[in-house]
């Protein structure tokens, strides 16, 4: 099919937003580190359903130590690490500029890609970068007359969101290294189905060693009581249910696919749209007023992000 992985990236970025609306309402109502707890667990389970129906192993057969290596590292960088950041971000900033930031995981990745697994990095994806940072600046910073230029967003949500950006850059890239060693050692035998679900086997390696991560996090933080507080919680259940659906399970393992069928750069910037998918749904749900220099500053980042791959 034509533009086929331009069509799974749309549909990732719709994907990301309903999951980053639903993430804003698990964060508040369960806390951050239980929210992932039970959305990676979930997702665990969702993944291996589809793994036993699709080619009768509930686990992610085939992968090797190297494979488990690479994906746990990169689950560790991008779930544990940067999600924490995001959740925490939600509670201070919100999703809307939660994912605004996120337009910086992109750019971070590629420079990732350069610093790990020697791609090339241009002057072009440099003022690419400038382009989506000025984007960003546009959206959190104010200038009143007569005083000099504020952020309008509390600092420590800022640096959350950063670190957001750069744990879910980061985590990409470590995560290509796991895919693309996971598809070498496919044997020749190994269902047909395999290939085209590596990207669903991969994701449920990330979604097991996220979860311990986030549960040993919780232990470590003695927040394990949380837990059973929650599993009496159906609306909070329920919200960590959709977002488990829409993230993990289908976005990120979407993500994945997309990149299979269509140039990196392309894939990354129509997956990075959900600044802007998100902007009116969360105005509606948070009755929030959206300013003109907020469109702009998301309408520049997402150029910044676009010309960073296809300049």
């Amino acid at each position: 099919m034509q533009h086929l992985g331009e069509l799974i990236s749309l549909v990732v970025a719709v994907s990301w937003t309903v999951t980053a609306l639903y993430a804003d309402k698990a964060s508040h109502r369960l806390g951050s580190n239980t929210a992932n707890v039970i959305r990676l667990t979930l997702a665990t389970v969702c993944l291996g359903l589809i793994l036993w129906a699709s080619i009768g192993h509930p686990y992610p057969v085939y992968a090797d130590r190297r494979t488990w290596f690479w994906l746990g590292l990169s689950a560790l960088v991008g779930y544990v690490f940067g999600d924490w950041c995001v959740f925490i971000c939600y509670l201070s900033i919100g999703a809307r500029f939660g994912q605004l930031l996120m337009t910086l995981a992109p750019p971070l990745a590629a420079i990732a890609g350069w610093a790990i697994l020697g791609e090339s990095l241009s002057w072009n994806a440099a003022f690419a970068m400038a382009v989506t940072l000025c984007g960003i600046a546009i959206s959190i910073l104010s200038k009143e007359h007569g005083n000099p230029i504020r952020l309008t967003l509390p600092f420590k949500g800022i640096l959350l969101g950063l670190g957001a950006g750069l744990g879910q850059g980061v985590g990409l890239v470590l995560s290509k290294v796991g895919l693309e060693h996971y598809a070498t050692v496919l044997p020749p035998d190994a269902p047909a189905r395999m290939q085209t679900l590596l990207p669903f086997a991969s994701t449920m390696i990330r979604a097991i060693i996220g979860s311990i991560g986030f549960f040993m996090l919780m232990a470590l933080q003695k927040e394990l009581g949380s837990l059973e507080k929650a599993a009496h919680d159906k609306t909070g259940l329920r919200y960590a249910l959709i977002m488990t659906l829409f993230g993990p399970v289908l976005g990120v393992s979407l993500s994945l696919m997309a990149v299979q069928y269509t140039n990196a750069g392309i894939a990354s910037t129509l997956m990075a749209l959900t600044p802007v998918f998100i902007l009116f749904p969360y105005a509606l749900i948070y009755k929030q007023r959206i300013s003109g220099r907020e469109i702009l500053g998301v309408l520049v980042s997402i150029t910044g992000v676009a010309l960073f791959f296809l300049l």
